[in-house]
């Protein structure tokens, strides 16, 4: 017999690239850990079960929260560099750490060149063009 399976996160947006917490049994537990966590929105799934305990559909539904602090903390941001010769890639919370894997990756493939992506939830994933040239 099919049945309905619900479970809720706590996230910070409604965009593709956003953090989800949880999963909470409860709309109660998943809302007191947003507002812990600064999040704005609940994120209701459904899943539709099948006979044979197969997910047939999903929905999603996001639930603004009134009146969540906004965390003091700067926007996420995450360093992305990736050569432009082979394709190798790596993620960094700093801009040294970007830099060393760059240098390093640099030494050890003579004629590679490393390119530096900033990705933030507001203005998505941006290349940061000459970055090689201003840290000389």
């Amino acid at each position: 017999m099919a049945y309905k399976e619900i479970f809720w996160m706590a996230c910070d947006s409604t965009e593709q690239l956003r953090a989800e917490y949880g999963p909470f049994h409860t709309r109660i537990e998943a809302e007191a850990e947003a507002k812990k966590m600064g999040f704005g929105f609940l994120l209701r799934y459904e899943h539709m079960i099948g006979d044979n305990d197969d997910i047939q559909e999903v929905r999603c539904i996001f639930i603004e929260l009134p009146d969540v602090p906004q965390r003091a903390s700067q926007p996420a941001r995450k360093l992305h560099t990736r050569c432009a010769s082979c394709g190798e890639s790596a993620v960094h919370e700093e801009g040294w750490q970007a830099e060393v894997w760059a240098d390093i990756h640099e030494f050890e493939h003579t004629r590679h060149r490393v390119r530096l992506f900033e990705q933030n939830r507001a203005d998505g994933l941006k290349e940061i063009a000459g970055w090689r040239d201003a840290c000389a």
